[in-house]
């Protein structure tokens, strides 16, 4: 278990790297037992998001095969994983699951957070799977009466294997279920009242649609709505209202009501447009000229100091950015091993050539200099990421800006017509059952 304590750093380095990582919600205890439950989008690289969120050391239960894994298993083994024993892997091997409750409940009680997926597969769908039992009879094993924070954490990823995409690690509200620490493991009511709050807990932490196609409408609707009323695009408040909205698209569907399903075409076709625009909702306000002016002469003042660094970085890490993309195309790979092979094995490849190149440095030029490369290199990628995000953001706003003094009758309409929606999205949420 050495990496154990590091993991959560390490991760959330890691992440931040690869995605445009963020952590939102309430935060995890920072001591004490707490099992954390979360969804299960991305295979190996959901632990790490996990443990980044939770910002301390976190055991996870991992199916056996694992451990046993040429290429992973000396991971899963030094980040202090429990094996769980599944009949699809090993029908014979499942009596030795007695042993891992027992690891869970020994790590609980000495004070340690445990993570598991209820799900218990990792997956692509558009919702939550069903739940398994596992995480209630885990909480209620562990209890011996006096039950303990459950926290749900909700993981997000727009993209999952494209570099620097959005991802969201969403804490909610712990479960309530201090009256039922006392009935054990082996009561089944006990166990399916715990599992369905486990799952409600979850469902408020992650986007449930019916099909990855409503994604965009959903999102759209929600932003729609929170920019015209004036509320905080916080993450929380957009995913809770993203399942509101997901919930009423589904009643429209199965009532049929024509002018709650010509609702829904009109807020495509806005979608439509502002995507080809590259706008979203809360952006259709122009800035004023003193606004534009102030944040023109920052941004060539940024670009100055900054363009420096973006050619440096990009050609000193070409290499491994070249191959890191040459074994991710790999048509074989799912899109769940695509990223991980793009943060694990890119984190790997990258600090492999800071090695070499520091090597070279210090055969050349001497030890100081070598040292100093490689410590100079790390802080030279990190950079040039911030830079590359910074100026694909600037270009972005530039574009925007432009578009809306270009076509401003046209954007007139736009938000003449979003603050009709809004308004009829917020009839329609009243009417929802």
């Amino acid at each position: 278990m050495w990496l154990l304590p590091a993991l959560s750093t390490i991760a959330k380095l890691a992440l931040r790297v690869f995605y445009r990582f963020r952590v939102d919600g309430p935060p995890v205890p920072p001591t004490g037992p707490v099992l954390l439950v979360a969804n299960h989008p991305n295979s190996l690289l959901d632990p790490g998001a996990v443990s980044a969120a939770a910002g301390r050391p976190v055991r996870f239960m991992a199916k056996a095969p694992l451990f046993s894994d040429p290429r992973i298993g000396w991971l899963v083994r030094a980040a202090g994983a429990i094996p769980v024993y599944r009949r699809t892997d090993d029908a014979s091997q499942m009596a030795r699951n007695e042993d891992s409750f027992q690891a869970v409940f020994d790590a609980l009680h000495e004070g340690a957070a445990v993570g598991i997926f209820p799900e218990g597969m990792s997956h692509s769908e558009p919702s939550l799977a069903p739940m398994k039992t596992g995480a209630a009879r885990l909480a209620l094993g562990a209890a011996d009466g006096v039950a303990f924070p459950i926290v749900p954490l909700g993981l997000s990823l727009q993209e999952k294997g494209r570099f620097r995409s959005a991802a969201l690690a969403l804490t909610g509200t712990a479960v309530q279920w201090s009256h039922l620490a006392a009935r054990g493991p082996h009561d089944p009511m006990a166990v399916r009242e715990l599992t369905a709050r486990i799952e409600e807990a979850l469902r408020a932490v992650t986007v449930n649609l019916q099909d990855w196609e409503d994604a965009p409408l959903v999102e759209v609707a929600q932003e729609v709505y929170l920019a015209e009323e004036g509320l905080s695009l916080r993450a929380e408040a957009r995913i809770a209202g993203s399942g509101e909205v997901a919930a009423g698209l589904a009643h429209v569907r199965e009532a049929g009501d024509p002018e709650a399903a010509a609702l829904v075409r009109e807020v495509r076709r806005h979608a439509r447009i502002l995507d080809a625009l590259g706008i979203r909702p809360h952006q259709l306000v122009q800035p004023d000229r003193t606004q534009a002016f102030r944040w023109g002469v920052r941004t060539l003042a940024t670009f100055l100091v900054a363009a420096p660094v973006l050619v440096a970085g990009t050609l000193v890490f070409a290499a491994p950015v070249f191959l890191v993309r040459a074994i991710a195309s790999n048509p074989r790979l799912s899109p769940d091993l695509k990223a991980t092979y793009k943060l694990l094995g890119g984190a790997v490849i990258h600090l492999f050539w800071i090695a070499f190149l520091s090597s070279v440095v210090w055969w050349r030029v001497g030890a100081t200099a070598g040292l100093l490369a490689s410590m100079g290199l790390p802080l030279l990628g990190i950079a040039t990421v911030a830079v590359t995000d910074w100026r694909r953001a600037a270009g972005g706003a530039v574009r925007r800006f432009l578009i809306r003094r270009r076509r401003a009758e046209m954007i007139q309409e736009l938000r003449a017509r979003q603050k009709a929606l809004a308004a009829r999205l917020r009839e329609m949420r009243a009417a929802l059952p």
